[in-house]
């Protein structure tokens, strides 16, 4: 089975009232552990790749492991660049395979995202990849975005109509209350998602696929294992479970999920050497390390995404 595009993905989502997990992978373990619970459970899944991600591990070796994972699962997976900046970014990622990519022209004015985004949709769907855009701005800073408190913004429901005609994007992300990174919300602060905003924009474009960045829950017990073992991670609070799972259930095709998968494989590594600090073989500790992914995503597939069962 050959890599997919995420149309038909999102299609089946938003009849079925459930999301596709969009899991950011940077090397081997981890698109192993996340492919391995996908195929337990008979999900589908969209394997992202962030501009950092190419620079550490490279294209080719990333695209390859994908295609890898395609043919030890037999599972519908598309690939899909997150956060890409520019066009020639993009365009680097459809020409190199990719089925599906993300524009973030969400820091320029909206005429500018619109032009933007406009230029790559072209481009993409020309060779049949679909092209998921921005409004609204997230707080946070995960790999290359960087968004402060001050400069964040939830997204104008007025402006989502126009945008998406005038670009014709396939999947619109919206900002309605989560943020990049693990350090979303401090202690004695309470995270509410703007489901106000969530229900005009489905109002606003019926049956139109939304996308969620930034919703990592921040599961405490990593943090705690992290911590007992030599971490200096801030208490913090996460995206609750449930509010994830009512967003997958109304517009909401695709959440995004990064943090959450850095912390279950840090602490099974931080865990492993606290036992035993005389290892070396990186097989040791990375065996865990994917052990903990495959727990996690299998959660996640299963009691935030609903999408277990669905490949």
């Amino acid at each position: 089975m050959p890599l997919v595009s995420t149309k038909e993905m999102f299609e089946k989502a938003y009849k079925g009232g459930y999301a596709i997990g969009a899991f950011n992978v940077n090397n081997m373990e981890i698109i192993q552990g996340i492919t391995e619970a996908a195929k337990e459970e008979n999900a589908p899944l969209i394997l992202q790749v962030s501009s950092g991600a190419r620079k550490y591990a490279n294209h080719t070796y990333l695209v390859k492991l994908v295609e890898a994972a395609i043919q030890e699962t037999g599972l519908p997976i598309a690939l899909h660049l997150d956060h890409g900046d520019t066009f020639e970014l993009c365009k680097s990622c459809i020409d190199g395979g990719f089925t599906s990519v993300m524009i973030d022209g969400s820091h320029h004015s909206f005429e500018d995202n619109i032009a933007l985004t406009r230029q790559v949709v072209e481009y993409a769907h020309a060779h049949g990849v679909a092209v998921e855009g921005e409004l609204g701005r997230l707080a946070g800073i995960e790999d290359a975005v960087n968004v402060s408190d001050k400069d964040a913004s939830y997204t104008d429901p007025d402006q989502v109509q126009e945008f998406v005609e005038k670009t014709g994007v396939d999947s619109l992300a919206i900002a309605i209350g989560t943020s990049h990174g693990a350090y979303k919300f401090k202690p004695g602060q309470k995270p509410q998602l703007r489901f106000d905003i969530l229900e005009e924009v489905e109002k606003r474009l019926p049956g139109f696929p939304i996308v969620l960045h930034g919703a990592s829950s921040v599961i405490p017990k990593y943090v705690d294992i992290i911590n007992a073992n030599g971490g200096r991670m801030p208490d913090a609070i996460g995206i609750p479970e449930d509010m994830l799972r009512k967003a997958a259930s109304m517009a909401v095709c695709k959440i995004n999920i990064d943090s959450d998968l850095r912390l279950a494989m840090t602490a099974a590594i931080r865990e492993h050497f606290a036992q035993c600090p005389e290892h070396f073989d990186p097989r040791q500790y990375l065996s865990p390390a994917r052990a903990n992914i495959k727990e996690l995503v299998k959660h996640k597939l299963v009691n935030v995404l609903g999408c277990n069962g669905k490949a």
